[in-house]
């Protein structure tokens, strides 16, 4: 066999670690460990998300809807726009490999497409332009966040694809409103502006790009969204990008047939109506964040005031920190992957969860 020659130096993606790998590898209790590492919502799903999945167990012999039809429904209207503008994914990452195929594969181009990305972005950024044997544009960071202004002059004509993600992961860092309004207008209607907004439900006031998709004013705008977060159904992996319908038509056929499982779209029906569990999770947030923020203040450490469910932190040797909290049964996040090897990443978790966490990071630095 003759394997794609461009997996040869293709990034491999590294996910938080699992609770009972930790537990086995250390000889701890998986019962005693807590997991800050994968920015998951630490209150679970919603009680209405789970009786709906139980209920959708007894049809799990039958294929899903393909279309999602029902989950579409809703969404559409929750959002304010139509079904035609709504692509789903298996998490937002399959929108974004959608989006590689659409825009970045194919034969006969006559040079090497090129994406633009800011520094600190988003690892699936980087591996899917490669795996589409494209040219990655890195624009560096602005206080740890997007430099818009540099990233509008890193547009040449083979740029085909911006990635923001608005707020950023890993550093949780966020554009200004009037900025980020005068970035969507600014890009060239040749190239697509994908605006990651995995976080955006965790924001009081963000910036509502939506009108742009119902005026369809910006055919090169797509947003991608996600269940993962605020909703709680990270294990479920379901997100959706939300854009132009003539875009979104282009990769609905790219999409994979039945690629949101029965079990999945049930549960984000379902969460959709509970207001009270988002409301609950983003309180519980706001004040895991401000403890943090306070603590590392009193502890003298650097960090990166935090826009979403996680927060980074300077602590030398990230590496380290990240080995040694493993053994007191604290499962963060190292970034040296990001560049970024003397800093940690923490998720946000419950009250209990985040004071366990910071007791065991003084007792590591000290």
């Amino acid at each position: 066999m003759k394997i794609n020659p461009a997996l040869n130096s293709l990034p491999v993606y590294q996910p938080g670690r699992p609770i009972e790998e930790v537990a086995r590898e250390l000889g701890l209790d998986a019962a005693g460990i807590i997991k800050l590492a994968s920015n998951e919502n630490p209150l679970g799903p919603s009680r209405l998300a789970l009786a709906a999945m139980r209920q959708a167990l007894k049809q799990v012999n039958l294929y899903p809807d393909g279309n999602a039809f029902y989950l579409k429904q809703k969404l559409a209207t929750k959002l304010g726009v139509t079904p035609a503008n709504l692509i789903l994914g298996n998490g937002s990452n399959e929108v974004i490999e959608m989006i590689g195929h659409a825009l970045l594969g194919g034969e006969g181009a006559t040079a090497v497409p090129e994406v633009v990305v800011s520094q600190y972005c988003f690892a699936v950024y980087p591996i899917v332009t490669a795996l589409f044997g494209a040219k990655l544009v890195v624009v560096p960071a602005k206080n740890h966040g997007h430099d818009l202004d540099a990233m509008l002059a890193a547009i040449t004509p083979n740029t085909r694809i911006i990635f923001v993600a608005n707020p950023n992961n890993p550093t949780g860092t966020i554009a200004s409103r009037e900025g980020l309004a005068r970035f969507v207008n600014s890009v060239p209607a040749d190239v697509l502006l994908a605006m990651d907004e995995a976080y955006i439900e965790f924001l009081a006031e963000p910036l509502d790009l939506l009108p742009v998709i119902r005026n369809g004013s910006k055919p090169n705008l797509l947003l991608m969204r996600t269940f993962s977060k605020i909703y709680g159904l990270a294990g479920l992996r379901i997100g959706y990008g939300i854009g132009h319908p003539d875009f979104i038509a282009a990769l609905e056929k790219i999409r994979q047939p039945f690629n949101i499982n029965l079990v999945a779209q049930a549960g984000a029906l379902a969460a959709l109506d509970d207001a009270k569990h988002v409301e609950k999770t983003r309180q519980i947030n706001s004040r895991g964040l401000r403890l943090y923020a306070r603590t590392f203040r009193k502890l003298g450490l650097e960090f990166i005031p935090s826009q979403a469910n996680f927060i980074l932190v300077r602590v030398g040797d990230g590496q380290r920190v990240f080995g040694e909290l493993q053994k007191l049964g604290v499962i963060v996040r190292p970034m040296g992957g990001y560049q970024l090897p003397e800093w940690i990443r923490i998720s946000i978790g419950t009250p209990k969860e985040n004071q366990r966490c910071l007791d065991a990071l003084e007792k590591v630095l000290k």
